[in-house]
This record gives C-alpha cells, sequence and structure tokens, in this order.
C-alpha cells in the first residue's frame, strides 16, 4: 500500500550520489523532499533533475532538503547528470539514491513486493509507479504525497508552494484557500473558537459564511 499523509516516512541506510546516508538522520530537523524516478536516462526525468537543481537554494531559504530516487545503481546516476548539466545547464546538487535492488521503491509501496531485484532487467514502464512527490515533516511525518504519470512532468514551482503552506499553516492555526499564494488571505482554522480568533485578530475577519473565516497572512 502506498504510504498515506500523516505516516511515519519509512527509515532507510543507502548508497547516494553523496556518499551512504540514513535517511532520518541526515534529515536531521529538517522538512524534506523525496522524489523517485522509474530509471535513469528518461526524458521527462531528465528535465525534472536538472529544474530540481536549480530551485534547490528556494528550498534551502525554507529549510528543506532535497533527495531524489532512481531505480538504478550510484554510477549510472553519475554518468546521467553530466546530462542532465548538458541539456538542462544544471546538474543534480543534491543526493540521488540508488535503488538498484527496488528496496526503496518497495518500502514506500511504490512497487510490489513481488517486483523483480534486478534493476537492469526492468524497463521504465516496468517502473512507472516510481513517480511520487513525498514532502517530509522535521517530525518525520509525511505531509504530502504526490503521484505522476510518466507523460507528465513535475511542477516543483507547485511544491514549493504547498511546502510555504505546510510551513505557515504548522507555526500558526490557520489554512489556505484555493490557489492561495504568500501574502494572500488565510481562512481560520475551524478548531479556533470566534473568542479565540477575536483576541488573535482584533481587527476582525471577513466572513461570507460563518465557517468561513479570512484573514490576512499571519507573519
Amino acid at each position: 500500500m502506498t504510504l498515506q499523509i500523516g505516516e511515519t516516512a519509512p527509515d532507510f541506510e543507502v548508497e547516494t550520489t553523496q556518499g551512504r546516508i540514513r535517511f532520518h538522520e541526515w534529515l536531521g530537523d529538517s522538512w524534506g523532499i523525496l522524489f523517485s524516478h522509474p530509471k535513469d536516462f528518461t526524458p521527462v526525468c531528465t528535465t525534472e533533475l536538472g529544474y530540481m537543481a536549480r530551485l534547490k537554494p528556494d528550498f534551502e531559504r525554507r529549510n528543506v532538503k532535497v533527495i531524489g530516487l532512481s531505480v538504478d545503481p550510484v554510477d549510472n546516476h553519475q554518468r546521467w547528470s553530466k546530462d542532465i548539466e548538458e541539456t538542462m545547464g544544471h546538474a543534480p546538487n543534491y543526493p540521488m539514491i540508488g535503488d538498484s535492488d527496488l528496496k526503496i521503491a518497495k518500502l514506500y509501496g511504490m512497487l510490489p513486493a513481488s517486483a523483480s531485484g534486478d534493476a537492469s532487467a526492468r524497463s521504465a514502464a516496468d517502473n512507472q509507479t516510481v513517480r511520487n512527490v513525498y514532502v517530509i515533516g522535521p517530525d518525520k511525518k509525511i505531509k504530502l504525497v504526490i503521484s505522476y504519470p510518466m507523460s507528465t512532468g513535475r511542477n516543483f514551482d507547485e511544491i514549493l508552494r504547498v511546502i510555504d503552506s505546510l510551513q505557515l499553516t504548522a507555526k500558526h492555526q490557520v489554512a489556505t484557500p484555493v490557489n492561495w499564494k504568500p501574502g494572500d488571505d488565510v481562512i481560520i482554522a475551524g478548531s479556533v473558537s470566534d473568542e479565540q480568533a477575536r483576541q488573535r485578530y482584533p481587527d476582525g475577519w471577513r466572513a461570507p459564511k460563518p465557517y468561513m473565516r479570512f484573514v490576512p497572512q499571519p507573519g
């Protein structure tokens, strides 16, 4: 079964392009993004890895660590990174997990336990379910899971927006409405009574319905 929001992200120890890591220890007190790929030297994933490298400073400013996974050995990742830099202008500047035995893909429920343990004998189509994004909080709980088809490149600008929302709503008892962007109004959480809300927001709020209480984004 695919992991659900609120579950603890499974820990693992694995080789990456930046050395051996234990996942939870590597995350430390940071947020994290784990994004997975079905095969090295595939076109859509090549564009994604390069764009993520470009965005890495934006994630770092939000205390978010980035790690990739592809169902191939680390030495293939190293060779692939040259193609990524040549075509996208940025080589991966974050660790890439070598998952040639499919251990992590199975651990995270992206492949069935019965899947073959030899990645070299499997095509990208065999691994097409290994196309997920996981956002993990400092508490090691999964905050977001998005699964993508092979034909659709991921929107990492949207992942940044989601992280802004997750971090804001973790700090304040608010929720973010449809198409919210940083700086837009937010919604007072239903767990906050009107009396509590008046203490927090003495200038009041906009309420088109009693259960919809909009206020400026807290600082």
